[in-house]
């Protein structure tokens, strides 16, 4: 059997040349077969990044001029504009999921690196002249300097494409730490920032674990954190890193809800259920898991979304299939116990995702789309968030007892309703308890323009995601009041300067 290949750290514009103490595996979770060994960062390592992000920021990236930091944000977004396909294809043969979904999740991070290339515009401070007699005030935004960015498994691409185009832009330098499971997208990425110009430095990547994750949020020269993932780890990185006296965005886990009134559109709602429910294998933060239907059209909804889930084809991602693995053999187990424990609980498994026909060599981690139906909140399919395949129904009365389940919920990351009453969608947009909102639009991710984020146990910290409160969250604002003398001024005045 051929050696594995070795997958490494990229520091100060290379290829980490260094020993590793500690490595795990990567896999195909299309084929359940081992295709590469990673090395895994302890702190000397981490260190080492940080020291070459601090380097590179000292050395000029923080003051260069936002014309050529621009030029090179243009010449990245080429390059990834070219390079998509390929990035698509490291994510698919380590995450699973299909082509096609990881093409789009490349294109979404496309739509912030042009986003960031707007940097000049979203810097511009206030000027106010003659504020006081001769006086002037104005307001600058500066760079912090190394900011670090804790990506989940579910986003290689698109989650660091979220921050560290926002925060290179700003004038900061970056270390990322991607999932082990699948780091390949992102190392691709610090490589195309160095082929765009970026100085060496400017971006680096260390792999590792939770001892990674530990010497970064606690690193003095760290000054900021974005973190995604589960929400007691979201919880965990934010309480670790204010501690530390640094600011954090820590993006944590979610509940979905889809609430569906009787006038709604039941083909449209069946269409969205399942693409929101089962797309990339139900590993997605903003995947729908709760179906909060009206008692009255119910049944024809579940039928609907049953027939739909006979159509899908499962399998290897590259082969055309409409949904792939799930990440490793342990996830694909924890989501398979959920569906064991409704069945037990008593909901009705329409489909069964336990047994299926799987498009695939060698043994992937598959798990088919399940649906179940008459599902109660004291469920653990419905407590816990499973980030698997498995659609739970509830059913209500009302609009308003779906409304309070919703708000009851300890989530608050996404939303939709789907209904043809204009009066019903804004009154929901208005009284939900959730950060982003839908309404006929199942998975309402927000253009990279406004800002991602939720609220309550789904976000930790006030600032989302990139737009411009991404801007903020990676610069300092400073005001400067200055007075430039005459040659007649003098004389003393020991009071309290006062505007006058």
């Amino acid at each position: 059997m051929a050696a594995l290949a070795r997958v490494t750290h990229y520091i100060d514009g290379s290829s980490w040349d260094g020993p590793a103490e500690r490595s795990s595996t990567i896999y195909n979770p299309a084929t359940g077969r081992a295709t590469s060994v990673l090395d895994l960062a302890d702190s000397d390592v981490v260190d080492t990044a940080v020291a070459s992000a601090r380097r590179a920021w000292q050395d000029g990236w923080g003051t260069m001029s936002l014309t050529k930091r621009t030029k090179i944000l243009f010449r990245f977004h080429e390059l990834l504009d070219r390079d998509k396909e390929r990035i698509a294809a490291l994510i698919t043969a380590e995450h699973g999921k299909v082509l096609d979904d990881a093409l789009g999740e490349v294109v979404r991070g496309l739509e912030v690196v042009e986003f960031a290339c707007g940097i000049p515009q979203l810097l511009k401070g206030g000027f106010s002249v003659n504020a006081s007699t001769n006086v002037d005030v104005y307001s600058t935004r500066q760079s912090l300097g190394v900011v670090a960015v804790i990506s989940p498994f579910n986003f290689p691409a698109m989650v660091p494409l979220w921050f560290v185009p926002v925060a290179v832009a700003c004038g900061n330098a970056v270390v990322v730490k991607p999932s082990e499971k699948d780091p390949s997208a992102t190392i691709a990425l610090a490589e195309l920032w160095r082929e765009a110009g970026l100085p060496d430095g400017v971006v680096n990547v260390v792999n590792g674990d939770r001892e990674a994750v530990d010497a970064l949020i606690a690193h003095p020269e760290v000054k900021a954190v974005s973190f995604v993932g589960s929400t007691p780890i979201a919880r965990y990185v934010y309480e670790t890193a204010t501690a530390h006296g640094k600011r954090v965005q820590a993006l944590g886990g979610a509940k979905n809800h889809m609430l569906v009134l009787p006038d709604a559109d039941l083909d449209l709602a069946a269409d969205a259920a399942v693409n929101a429910g089962f797309g990339s294998a139900g590993e997605r933060c903003m995947a729908i898991s709760a179906l909060v239907v009206v008692d009255t059209v119910a049944d024809r909804l579940v039928r609907k979304i049953k027939e739909r889930m006979g159509a899908l084809r499962i399998g290897d991602g590259t082969r055309g299939c409409d949904m792939g693995p799930l990440v490793t053999s342990e996830h694909r187990d924890r989501v398979r116990s959920y569906v064991d424990a409704g069945a037990e609980e008593g909901a009705e498994l329409v489909v069964d995702g336990r047994v299926g026909v799987f498009d695939a060599d060698g043994d992937g981690f598959f798990l088919a789309p399940t649906l179940f139906d008459k599902v109660t909140a004291d469920m653990s399919i419905y407590a816990d968030e499973i980030f698997g395949p498995v659609l739970s129904v509830l059913r209500v009365s009302s609009y308003e007892e779906g409304l309070d389940l919703i708000n009851a919920n300890p989530y608050g990351n996404g939303t939709a309703i789907f209904t043809n009453d204009g009066g019903a969608a804004r009154r929901f947009q208005n009284e939900v308890e959730v950060g982003m909102v839908g309404v006929n639009v199942p998975i309402p991710v927000p253009v990279a323009y406004h800002s991602f984020g939720g609220w309550k146990d789904s976000l930790f910290g006030d600032t989302h995601a990139y737009g411009t409160e991404g801007v903020h969250f990676f610069t300092r604002g400073k005001v400067v009041t200055s007075r430039w003398l005459g040659p007649s001024h003098g004389g003393l005045d020991l009071g309290f300067p006062a505007h006058d």
